[in-house]
């Protein structure tokens, strides 16, 4: 089920070698398909296919991808399991994950970044979309169209009814204690659907700066993605559901 064929050349990879990815859904069409379409890409190397959430936890220790595409709705071990299983038991660097699903308002998916997942991609996205959203996420933007992810959170936050209300000024919540107020005012802009750029923007520091401030969050959080951050914030209620990103 290994490609270690193609050529570690690609012409956004060059130096470090292409991105190495393993393929993860129950539909062989699905599955064969991706892994084709991401095997004629430059840049990317296909290492695993695997067909359930078992197979996927035993390819990555296996072959440690720097990414993983996990389908989410699988008989057995699901996709929330086979990331929470893959994170937990991964070397450094951990593999990003990212979901593919077929609908964007999916329980699946959300619990699937709080389990530490990167962000999720629709099925039906174009290949170009697809491309990228890899490249962003294994670039270390571990959330892609952070607006779609924020209805996503926002949704589940008021159907489990976990958001509260917060006043605006109000103190970081007692979890988020061991956060300086800087950092709590990134994650808050962040979880409210702001680039890192449009953060640094509106505090009037460097975009270099806001990501020092979310993986220093992420650190002292015990956390593994950024997505996984903005469900954070949303759960404590920094953030609610429909409120702006930060003010």
């Amino acid at each position: 089920m290994t490609d270690a064929d193609r050529p570690p050349d690609g012409p956004q990879h060059d130096a470090a070698g292409p991105i190495r990815l393993l393929v993860v859904d129950d539909q062989f069409l699905v599955r064969s398909g991706l892994a084709t379409l991401l095997r004629a890409a430059p840049g990317m190397e296909v290492v695993g296919e695997a067909a359930d959430g078992a197979e996927a936890v035993a390819l990555a220790t296996r072959t440690r991808p720097d990414v993983v595409l996990m389908d989410i709705r699988m008989p057995g071990l699901t996709g929330i399991q086979a990331t929470e299983r893959i994170l937990a038991e991964a070397v450094d660097p951990a593999p990003r994950v990212l979901v593919l699903t077929t609908f964007d308002l999916d329980e699946y998916v959300y619990g699937a970044l709080r389990a530490g997942a990167s962000g999720f991609l629709l099925k039906d996205a174009g290949p170009e979309r697809l491309l990228a959203a890899i490249t962003a996420v294994h670039g270390g933007d571990a959330l892609f169209a952070p607006a779609v992810t924020r209805r996503l959170v926002e949704a589940f936050t008021r159907m489990t009814d976990t958001g509260r209300a917060e006043s605006p000024g109000a103190a970081p919540p007692p979890e988020l204690t061991a956060l300086t107020g800087r950092e709590a005012e990134v994650l808050k802009l962040v979880a409210g659907g702001l680039s890192n750029a449009e953060a640094a923007d509106r505090l009037f520091i460097r975009e270099a700066t806001v990501k020092t401030h979310l993986n220093r969050t992420m650190s002292k959080l015990g956390l593994t993605s950024r997505a996984q951050a903005v469900v954070v914030a949303y759960e404590t209620g920094l953030v609610t559901p429909g409120g702006a990103g930060g003010g």
